[in-house]
């Protein structure tokens, strides 16, 4: 399975330290092995899953989706403002 990566989500990514980051790929990896795993939303975020975590004492939302060819990471960060943040970004696209 290939795993795409939305700028957005690159950027976010590039703010993590090494230790996040490690957290961060075992979460990957568990959506890998089941991709049903996150939570599928609905309305203007249909076919977009979110897989909730914790990294540290940080909770934060992971939102993905399935592609033809595998998986496309669309978003990531703490639950303020979230889902307005993922859906005007889907707006962009």
């Amino acid at each position: 399975m290939k795993i795409y990566q939305s700028r957005t989500f690159e950027n976010k990514i590039k703010k993590f330290s090494k230790q996040e980051k490690a957290a961060l790929d075992e979460e990957i990896g568990k959506i890998i092995k089941n991709p049903l795993t996150g939570e599928e939303k609905k309305g203007d975020l249909r076919e977009i899953h979110v897989y909730k975590f914790k990294i540290k004492s940080i909770r934060y939302l992971l939102s993905y989706r399935m592609i033809k060819n595998g998986l496309e990471l669309i978003m990531i960060g703490p639950h303020e403002n979230y889902y307005r943040e993922l859906k005007s970004y889907l707006k962009r696209r």
